[in-house]
């Protein structure tokens, strides 16, 4: 049985459950739609999607708002922050919603996994890397893989965070 993180108004349903490593493994249920883990280059995606129609200004700084509050415990206050921030996404309230949800919930999984030195910078380096730098969704869902976490903490030094 997994923990929940968020139900949003369309019956979706997000949540933490054991996966192949631990216990924060994300799962997204959708009205109709079986069970799964979003894949980073999935929701990186639909993020660059809402920058094309909202900006990448407007995109990055909403993630960089939930990246600041993010830390190690589920907050039910930035969650709703959260669902407030994606109305301004007009048309694509749900999916700003999810897809805000998604990398909150990553990030915060990141926070708590054993041997993660990066914490929830690897997440904004992924997102920076799409809204930002324009790379390609799947490069950047692979990027950090095999690559020394020195190398990615310089990397997300040279950017700023």
């Amino acid at each position: 049985m997994g923990r929940t993180i968020k139900r949003f108004p369309d019956g979706s349903l997000l949540e933490f459950d054991q996966g192949n490593f631990d216990e924060w493994c994300i799962f997204l249920t959708r009205p109709g739609h079986p069970r799964f883990a979003p894949k980073d280059w999935q929701y990186f995606i639909r993020l660059q999607e809402l920058a094309a129609c909202y900006g990448k200004q407007k995109v990055y700084a909403d993630f960089v708002a939930i990246f600041d509050a993010t830390d190690r415990t589920l907050n039910a206050e930035l969650l709703a922050q959260i669902s407030r921030t994606s109305v301004d996404y007009t048309q694509h309230t749900l999916r700003a919603d999810i897809v805000f949800t998604l990398l909150y919930a990553g990030m915060l999984a990141e926070e708590n996994k054993a041997h993660a030195p990066l914490g929830k910078r690897i997440k904004r380096l992924g997102v920076y890397q799409v809204v930002r730098e324009g790379m390609r969704p799947r490069e950047a869902a692979t990027f950090s893989v095999g690559r020394p976490w020195q190398e990615l903490a310089r990397l997300c030094e040279e950017r700023g965070f």
